[in-house]
């Protein structure tokens, strides 16, 4: 059962029965189904809504004209992580790093019919895809080579090139390299793409300002191009819509400010004329003590949700997408009152997603759907207490456990374990909780408390970027030891050497993913090996080869084995025998 807040236009058919085409305030329903309990992402087009659940299984309202009433399952085999949909296509990843997609701008001679687009990369070692982004008629795919592609329309230049030498391509194309992030939105003809130097570049359509290049009047810019002018501070997040784009900075002591440009009706600035650089938006409603938590765009309408569980919209209100009672516009940000439900208990767990044109949805979620899968699989190690070999100690003496072999990673060192339980021994179990993952996950759900814990975290984002790479990789882990090779799942010898040993002995350069100082498997390790094998993280094709078993038999107390498990060792032995 999952509950979702929905504004705005109510196409028909319609998406809730028994309402009207336009829904002015926030109304609540359910999405019920027995296999499907909890929602992790919501995207919705021009021609579909997909929902995406926890356990990697989508639907789709499809309908030529809207949305149909009979929702019908994605059929696809594998984990699905992230789903997108545009104006004339969509997409979807999976955990196995590839994109599937359909559409008129990818596939026009079967659009209907969901092809492997990341296949069609010609480098075949650049085909494992960590992100990717559905804009209103191309898609951009981020690989774990940190390289971007384009593939779709390319009209206004969105991808890079002068449209007159490529309008349009049913193949990724190579559009730049060293890329950290991508940044687009399902209505729009234009990117921005973040390299490791925390550069910003656009290209596309810039027919009111929309890509923030200052003095440039240029309706199309049809090569990447470096905005000179950014904000300063860390972009967090680019959302963007049809004429307008809306940026995230963080900036010192966790204050986090808006910055927009395009089209001036719906870019929240307040101003008669168009805006050609990124500028900040001001508004009491975000500039106190609030915490930007998440932002979303639609086509013309812009979404923010802060840490005072507060919901504040602007721009196009033609159909009641900002749920204020009216289809009255809106130039500057107001506050949408909600309905009370499991909302106010703990913002953090909400998430807000704008519909392609005039809808928006608020849907629970504790699945934090920005996490990278590497940071979401950390989140399910701490959920799993039998794993777990570390205490702490709340205020009220409750005990909240953890995993030694994490903390040593995400810690600066191993003295700050001290300095996390004298903070949690001020602190709520709720508290603590949040505190933990917080740690586990990068991301910043409670401002206050992550102002107390930041001295003690290790924010190398180099590491991390090193962490979901490899984590990425689709080759096993090779280990050299005594002139024989073994093959290990990735996530287990980055456990085991870069989190239990504390440095990455098997992180190089050169990508050749080989180790050669190899020590004994800790019994926790192998009980993450337990956890990947249970969870089906192991996929067909896996070597599991004798001289692993024979490893594992030698590197661990048969004694605590069986006490862990006294199956786990058969059904290792049962997976050799039947690849072999």
């Amino acid at each position: 059962m999952n509950e979702i807040i929905f504004i705005g236009q109510n196409l028909n058919p319609i998406l809730i029965k028994n309402e009207p085409d336009k829904i002015i305030k926030p109304i609540q329903f359910k999405f019920e189904n027995e296999n499907e309990k909890q929602i992790k992402q919501i995207s919705s087009g021009r021609f579909s809504t997909i929902f995406l659940f926890e356990n990697g299984k989508a639907i789709e309202y499809l309908n030529e004209n809207g949305l149909n009433e009979n929702p019908e399952k994605i059929q696809i085999e594998e984990n699905i992580q992230k789903v997108t949909v545009g104006v004339k296509n969509e997409a979807i990843l999976t955990k196995e790093g590839n994109v599937f997609a359909k559409g008129y701008d990818i596939n026009s001679k079967n659009p209907n019919q969901f092809i492997n687009i990341s296949s069609l990369i010609e480098d075949t070692n650049d085909r494992i895809i960590q992100d990717f982004i559905c804009s209103a008629h191309s898609i951009y795919l981020l690989t774990s080579n940190q390289n971007v592609y384009g593939i779709g329309s390319n009209y206004y230049g969105q991808l890079g090139f002068n449209s007159k030498k490529i309008k349009e391509t049913e193949k990724p194309i190579l559009m730049m390299k060293n890329v950290s992030k991508i940044f687009s939105g399902n209505t729009s003809n234009f990117l921005f793409l973040l390299n490791s130097n925390q550069e910003l570049f656009t290209s596309g359509s810039n027919l009111y300002g929309q890509l923030g290049l200052r003095k440039s009047r240029k309706e199309k810019i049809q090569k990447l191009t470096k905005i000179q002018n950014i904000p300063k501070g860390k972009i967090i997040d680019i959302q963007t819509g049809n004429f307008h784009s809306i940026m995230l900075i963080e900036i010192e002591n966790l204050k986090r400010k808006l910055y927009s440009c395009g089209y001036s009706k719906y870019n929240g600035l307040d101003t008669k004329k168009n805006t050609y650089e990124f500028t900040e938006i001001k508004s009491s409603l975000f500039e106190n003590d609030d915490y930007i938590l998440e932002i979303a765009v639609g086509g013309y309408h812009t979404l923010i949700l802060t840490s005072n569980s507060i919901l504040i919209g602007f721009g196009s209100n033609s159909h009641g997408e900002l749920g204020i009672g009216d289809i009255i516009n809106q130039k500057i940000p107001i506050q949408i009152k909600l309905p009370k439900l499991r909302f106010n208990e703990d913002i953090s767990n909400y998430h807000i997603s704008c519909g392609n044109f005039h809808s928006s949805f608020l849907y629970y979620s504790p699945f934090l759907s920005s996490f990278s899968n590497l940071e979401e699989d950390l989140i399910k190690l701490f959920e799993r207490k039998e794993f777990c070999d570390i205490s702490f100690k709340t205020k009220n003496g409750e005990i909240i456990e953890a995993h030694k072999l994490i903390l040593k990673y995400r810690l600066k060192d191993q003295n700050q374990n001290e300095k996390l339980q004298e903070i949690i021994s001020n602190k709520s179990i709720k508290e603590s909780n949040q505190i933990f993952e917080m740690i586990y996950s990068n991301r910043i759900i409670n401002p206050i408390l992550y102002s107390e814990i930041k001295e003690i975290i290790n924010l190398n984002e180099k590491i991390e970027e090193t962490m979901k790479r490899i984590y990425l990789n689709e080759k096993d882990f090779i280990i050299e030891r005594k002139e024989k090779q073994y093959k290990f799942p990735k996530l287990i010898l980055i456990m085991r050497s870069e989190l239990y040993r504390g440095m990455f002995l098997s992180v190089t350069e050169d990508k050749s993913n080989k180790v050669t100082d190899y020590s004994e498997l800790s019994n926790k390790s192998f009980q993450i090996f337990e956890y990947w094998i249970y969870s089906n993280q192991i996929k067909e094709g896996i070597q599991i080869t004798k001289e692993i078993i024979n490893e594992l038999e030698r590197g661990i107390d048969y004694f605590q084995l069986n006490q862990t498990n006294p199956n786990l060792l058969n059904l290792l032995i049962k997976k050799f025998n039947n690849q072999k």
